[in-house]
């Protein structure tokens, strides 16, 4: 239907189209182009960090940054339930062993109390995953990390101008890394990027990405890697996004109360948090909760609302209830009801950064037709 509303349109009315032109004109749309380093550069210092290495994608930027740690098999990962695949899967093609904690039903954060009932002679990291728009709990999670002598690799995906007490998500992590999809507050297309402090982990990052060419003899392999270069054009459109982060991120907030304000008195729905004690929710998505009072599930929800001419996405699947990782013997007999509720009952209207206050009202009066008749 023309008139449908998608779940998420990016914002491309900046300089895109003009570095766009730039790269074709130059002929630089190889990896090879000036505008991947520049980039690198502005991102890494954004978020504080000092080296940047901008890769496909953020799954890529995982394993990238996964690979870079030299994990061993048997060596264990704790990583919560309630992510994207993209994690738990990262830690399984390395050889590594992914351990899982539930998360906190508001944040939807993990909690190191829950990390910390994990930790054991055979853990080697932590994957702190930051989730729709608000940071995990960090103070406590880095004590656990100097006490237990552990790597954190921080997911900071979602978390594009996001802070913990005033610093910068992607600045926690041993080694961290960023998503650039379309629904992302910069986005390159397709596209992610790993930040570090660590100098030698920069320079494995940047080997891991390109094969694993060696400097002195490029075609003589000792490790195996990916292909998971980076283009000019796509930094050309992530600069042009980066240049108005701070302007996302306000919009972002002026939609989510926009919404909240819309859907404050409808019965049934649990709504986004608007802040904690460290952190103010930026939105990456509106995410919405049916309570257990409510008679269906997210999937209906979602069919009535499609109905409407709203696009919606659930939630994340829990990681041990996904087919693959059962098939392969990973996470037998546990379970994490937190995870479980949200992967059932959790999904999220339209929010992406084109979205405009008509198309909002029209979505805000969707969902309560449906919680009416529900």
């Amino acid at each position: 239907m023309s008139d449908f509303i998608p779940v998420n349109e990016p914002l491309l009315n900046g300089n895109e189209k003009k570095y766009l032109c730039e790269c074709i004109d130059t002929g630089w749309i190889s990896s090879e182009g000036p505008f991947v380093k520049e980039f690198e550069e502005k991102m890494s210092a954004t978020v504080g960090r000092k080296y940047g290495i901008a890769v496909t994608n953020g799954t890529a930027a995982l394993e990238v940054a996964v690979q870079a740690l030299k994990l061993k098999e048997g060596d264990e990962v704790i990583l919560p339930a309630f992510t994207i695949i993209s994690c738990a899967e990262a830690i399984v093609r390395c050889g590594a062993k992914p351990v899982l904690v539930d998360c906190d039903p508001y944040t939807y954060n993990i909690c190191a109390e829950d990390v910390e009932k994990k930790i054991t002679s055979r853990t080697k990291a932590l994957m702190v995953v930051h989730l729709y728009g608000l940071p995990v709990d960090m103070d406590p999670i880095l004590k656990l990390a100097q006490e237990h002598g552990l790597k954190i690799i921080e997911d900071a995906a979602e978390m594009h101008g996001q802070t913990y007490k005033g610093r910068h998500c992607g600045s926690f992590g041993d080694i961290s890394i960023f998503s650039f999809y379309p629904n992302k507050h910069v986005t390159t297309g397709e596209g992610g990027m790993v930040v570090t402090d660590d100098e030698e982990l920069a320079e494995r990052c940047r080997s891991i990405r390109n094969l694993c060419f060696q400097k002195k003899k490029r075609y003589v392999h000792e490790e195996l890697s990916g292909n998971f270069r980076f283009t000019n054009l796509q930094a050309a459109v992530g600069l042009a996004q980066l240049e108005r982060l701070d302007e996302f991120i306000n919009r972002k907030r002026e939609m989510g109360a926009f919404y909240t304000e819309g859907l404050k008195d409808v019965k049934g729905l649990q709504l986004p948090i608007t802040e904690t004690e460290y952190a103010k929710n930026i939105y990456w998505v509106y995410g919405i909760v049916l309570k257990d009072s409510v008679g269906i599930d997210n999937e209906e929800m979602q069919k009535r609302l499609a109905a409407k001419g709203i696009g919606t996405r659930t939630f994340f699947w829990c990681m041990h209830e996904q087919p693959v990782f059962q098939e392969m013997g990973l996470f037998k007999g546990e379970s994490y009801p937190v995870a479980e509720k949200l992967a059932r009952r959790g999904f999220y209207i339209p929010s992406g950064l084109a979205l405009t206050k008509e198309q909002m009202s029209t979505v805000v009066k969707a969902v309560k037709e449906v919680m009416s008749e529900v």
